[in-house]
Parts: structure tokens; sequence; C-alpha cells
């Protein structure tokens, strides 16, 4: 390897080094700034740090209804953006509905590129998933990683309904932290609320909630990986049951790059 090569990679890695201790050094302060900051407060915060560049990502869940009501009813600038994978509940598009009716503001889509989810089926066929988890991880991949890559391109802060009881997974999250997938603060403005305490958020505001929650689903996603969860189970175990129990994701809230995502920042 040449000098001019070598001098150029040990540039590269300065930057980086430089580039990794300031957005440490920004996370700190975000994290001090939110001591003692409860979910409203959380999302004011960052609404202001992040004017214009704060966007949620909701799937109409309890969680994700919660922070939508704190975004709506308080009128934060934070763009509430789903990822219709095109295999949702019928019940998820009866709350999308109910949720733009009741707060009259807007949720925007992001759809699977129509190329790739045709390379997929062909590929694998419908319902190929099923048949392991390298297949399922395909059909997350084009049907919601990819297409939340889009729709975090330009964002500098992305809210989520993460909370630390949803699996063993999420238990070491922070409130706020870097996402070195897409290269931007992820903000969990719920990460220490219990089910209940959703619950009863949801009841008091009386908040559109999607019916399914009341037949045992918890965690709920595309019609074909989600089921209600048995007496005893956790909250993960209704999706992608057929796959060891472990560690089970679909890729959005994965610690590495997403291998075919496209964002630039």
């Amino acid at each position: 390897m040449s000098y001019q090569i070598c001098f150029a990679l040990g540039k590269q890695v300065v930057a980086l080094l430089r580039m990794s201790t300031l957005i440490d050094a920004q996370v700190a302060q975000i994290r001090q700034q939110l001591i003692g900051a409860d979910a409203l407060d959380t999302l004011r915060l960052i609404a202001t740090e992040f004017a214009g560049k704060a966007a949620f990502s909701t799937s109409f869940g309890l969680e994700d209804q919660v922070i939508t009501h704190l975004i709506f009813a308080h009128d934060l600038p934070i763009e509430v953006f789903t990822l219709d994978t095109g295999r949702n509940f019928q019940e998820t598009y009866a709350t999308w509905s109910k949720t733009v009716l009741k707060y009259g503001k807007r949720i925007r889509a992001y759809y699977p590129e129509h190329g790739q989810v045709a390379a997929l089926v062909e590929r694998q066929g419908p319902n190929g998933f099923y048949e392991s988890v390298d297949a399922r991880k395909a059909c997350c991949h084009v049907r919601k990683v990819e297409p939340l890559s889009r729709a975090l391109v330009g964002k500098e802060a992305w809210v989520t309904g993460i909370r630390a009881e949803q699996s063993a997974n999420r238990t070491g999250m922070q409130v706020a932290e870097y996402d070195a997938s897409y290269q931007l603060l992820k903000v969990n403005p719920l990460l220490d609320w219990t089910w209940e305490q959703t619950w009863a958020f949801i009841r008091e505001y009386s908040i559109p909630h999607n019916p399914l929650h009341l037949q045992g689903f918890v965690s709920i996603g595309c019609a074909p990986c989600t089921r209600a969860v048995k007496p005893g189970e956790d909250f993960r175990a209704g999706r992608w049951w057929w796959e060891d129990q472990s560690a089970k994701e679909c890729g959005l809230h994965a610690t590495t790059p997403p291998e075919l995502s496209t964002v630039s920042h």
C-alpha cells in the first residue's frame, strides 16, 4: 500500500473519530437536558432542538398512539409517518383512519418499492417468509427497512414508541441514543412506561386504538406475522412465533446499517 493511500486512510480514521466524539457529546447533552423530563417534555425538547428535522414513525400500536396524541394535541412540529407494508391488518387501517379524523392532521405513508416487492415474491412466493429466518428478514427489509431509510432521509432525530418492557433487547436502550444505522438521534419518550400505564393514558384521553389489542394482540405488525399472545407469554411472543424466541426484530431497530440502505445525511 502506497504512502499516499495510507495517509488518506489515516485522515479518514481521524475524521471519523472526531465525528464520533462530537456525536457522543451531543447525545450526552441531550440526555442531560432530558433528566426528569416526561414524555411530553421530551417531545417538546426534540421539536425545538431539531426543528423541521424530527420525525416519528407510527405503526398505530398502543404506544405509538400515545405519542401521536402528544404530538398532534400539542401541535408539535414533528412529522408523523407510517410504513404501509401492504400486508397490515384491516384493523390497523381503521385505526389510521380514526386517528386522522380525530386530530385532523396528516400522517405520511411510505410504501415498499414495487420492483423490490415483485422480485421478492418471484423469488420466495407470497408466504416464503415462513420458510426461514433469512427469508423473513428479506421480506422485512423490502417492506419495512428500505421504506424507513427513505422516510428518514434529511432527518436528524427519529422518535419511536419503544418501551424497555417490550423485550430483553430493548431493556438496555436509552431515552436518547445515537442510531448508527441511520446516522441520527433516536428518541424513545415512553421507554420507562409500563403496559398498564400506556393503557391508562389511552383511556384518559379517549385516544383511538387498534381493537386487536383487546383480543390479546400486544405487538401488532403485518397480519401474516402476528398473532395474539397466550397467557404467560412475553410481549414479543406473538411476532414471528415460528422462529427462535430470542432477539426477534424486523431490522428497523438494528445496530448495524441496513445493507441496502440509501440513506445519506
